[in-house]
């Protein structure tokens, strides 16, 4: 599945692009588009096990268009694709897009934007797949299965798509700057002409505007390097922090045994009232090979039948000659009253 996973992000990046193009957010430009290149092809040829996985699969690389960081419409064509595609899977029951709870507040967002700038068509498709239940709610935006990997290969996400984030960079240039360090200048000397005849102490612009205009640019610049920075230096020491968090959590083990083991057991509140004795003079018992045990251990069975029954050595050597003369009296008559018995003779 990563190699279908790469081919269906790769034509729908084919298809927003196009739809890019257009310069439009209505559904029906999408819609020509989505005839164009014969979307609705892409569930075909799947067997019988494979239509869910592959369903799940491209839902879940549609909906990355969806969500942030990606342009207006781009999210756009993103929240067309996946009502498109819900729509022409070949699922019964079909699967449902995930949704994480951390994105909704950016998809009612989106909503609200498309409903001041007066797109119904948008809101419109948003509230058909909310009707038709096709989100699925969840905590996390991918699920959590075990053995998973732990560098998973992050996905390239295509330049053209993502709203600019370099905005202040592109308006300050040195052509704006001068222009802007003229207009203030004259704004001093007419400031200076009137205030002469009012009053001279009263200040109303500021005299380092343009040096802190450029200062203020370039620490948002090194800001948004430094976030990019960021995120590479912890995929480099993620060897570092698994091996903290290891040892971490073995001092942390170790610590609850230890607490475990020098703590010594109470009995139970129903038999502290109980005194347990010993009987010490017992040689049946044996010695204790712990010290301050408090189990009692019963005679067995033969020493108690000794016990209680009392037969001397005649008496026992007189009961057990009787017994075996019976047995053998017994095994002596069995032949007589054989011998009455008449045998069956057939005719």
């Amino acid at each position: 599945m990563d190699l279908n996973r790469k081919l269906v992000k790769s034509d729908c990046e084919e298809l927003l692009s196009r739809f890019q193009k257009t310069d439009s957010v209505r559904f029906e430009i999408f819609s020509n588009t989505w005839r164009e290149m014969k979307f609705s092809h892409i569930f075909y040829g799947t067997k019988k096990r494979e239509k869910r996985v592959f369903s799940r699969l491209v839902l879940d690389t549609a909906s990355s268009f969806f969500l942030p960081p990606y342009s207006f419409q781009i999210r756009v064509g993103g929240l067309y694709l996946l009502y498109s595609l819900y729509q022409c899977q070949t699922t019964s029951p079909p699967e449902q897009i995930r949704l994480a709870l951390k994105d909704w507040e950016d998809v009612k967002k989106f909503e609200k934007d498309a409903l001041n700038a007066q797109h119904h068509d948008i809101v419109y498709i948003l509230h058909r797949l909310l009707f038709l239940r096709a989100f699925h709610f969840t905590a996390m935006p991918t699920l959590l299965v075990f053995q998973k990997k732990r560098k998973v290969e992050r996905s390239v996400q295509r330049e053209a798509f993502i709203e600019r984030t370099s905005r202040p960079q592109e308006l300050i240039n040195t052509e704006m700057l001068e222009e802007l360090s003229n207009i203030h200048e004259l704004y001093e000397k007419l400031k200076t002409s009137v205030c002469s005849t009012t009053n001279s102490s009263v200040n109303l612009s500021r005299k380092d505007l343009i040096p802190q205009l450029c200062s203020t640019v370039m620490n948002f610049y090194k800001l948004q390097q430094k976030d990019g920075s960021d995120d590479g230096e912890e995929d480099s020491g993620e060897g570092t922090s698994s091996q903290q968090d290891c040892s971490k959590r073995a001092e942390r083990l170790a610590f609850i045994k230890s607490k475990a083991y020098g703590e010594a057991p109470e009995a139970c509140k129903s038999r502290r009232h109980r005194q347990v004795e010993v009987d010490l003079t017992s040689n049946e018992a044996g010695p204790s090979n712990m010290s301050g045990s408090t189990r009692i251990s019963k005679p067995s069975l033969k020493a108690r039948t000794n016990e209680n029954v009392h037969i001397s050595g005649d008496m026992w050597k007189e009961a057990s000659t009787t017994t075996m003369i019976n047995c053998l009296t017994t095994l002596d008559s069995a032949p007589e009253k054989q011998k009455n018995l008449k045998r069956f003779k057939w005719r």
